[in-house]
């Protein structure tokens, strides 16, 4: 039943965080909660979640990723955002060093999709993880731990080639066979002493297109 002066749409919004929370780990974006609560356009979106955070009903942070928060949720913590991984060819970066020294987001998640891990985001480019689940635009969450095992999806530093890459890790003598999930493509082999792992994937947050 209605309660007197409840808005309807906004009470919808409302229970769309938190039902997107309470299975994501994490806030919905403006244009998940349009699609998921069939609003018109973002601006609508943004015209109640002002209201709601007016009302102090939600908290957000313009300056971080997915910052929505529930007053009455459990804490979460602020993971960066690095920049992009290729799940394709691999995309050149300046050096190891170099690629994590500064994040260009940041983005607001629940404790329980970190698992209490200190992680790192990166967003995915290419479609070479497609059977994984891992879509372009994408983002990962990378431990950074290199004791690895075969099967692991790593964010993979090649160093002759200067470049970084998604895929799977599997270990062949003095070889390593960087795998895609992606029946069309090769894999990519190369020497151990060439490769450097950057991290193990340990949680992926989708995007809707």
């Amino acid at each position: 039943m209605r309660k007197p002066g409840v808005n309807l749409t906004r009470q919808k919004v409302i229970e769309y965080i938190r039902e997107f929370y309470d299975d994501k780990g994490y806030a919905p974006t403006v244009r998940d909660i349009m699609k998921g609560c069939n609003l018109s356009s973002t601006a609508v979106v943004q015209h109640h979640l002002k209201v709601l955070e007016n009302e102090h009903q939600i908290e957000r942070d313009s300056r971080v990723f997915r910052s929505i928060q529930l007053p009455d949720r459990k804490s979460t913590v602020k993971v960066p955002l690095l920049g992009t991984i290729a799940a394709g060819m691999p995309i050149p970066v300046l050096n190891s060093e170099s690629w994590s020294i500064e994040a260009v987001d940041t983005l607001e998640l629940s404790e329980d999709i970190t698992r209490g891990k200190e992680v790192f985001a990166l967003r995915v480019k290419g479609q070479s993880m497609i059977d994984a689940f891992i879509d372009d635009g994408d983002i990962v969450l990378v431990e950074q731990e290199r004791d690895i095992e075969n099967g692991d999806m790593v964010a993979a530093w090649l160093k002759r080639e200067g470049e970084v890459t998604l895929k799977k890790y599997f270990a062949e003598g003095r070889k390593i066979r960087l795998q895609p999930a992606n029946a069309t493509m090769q894999p990519i082999v190369t020497d151990a002493s060439n490769l450097e792992i950057q991290g193990r994937v340990v949680a992926v947050i989708r995007t809707l297109s």
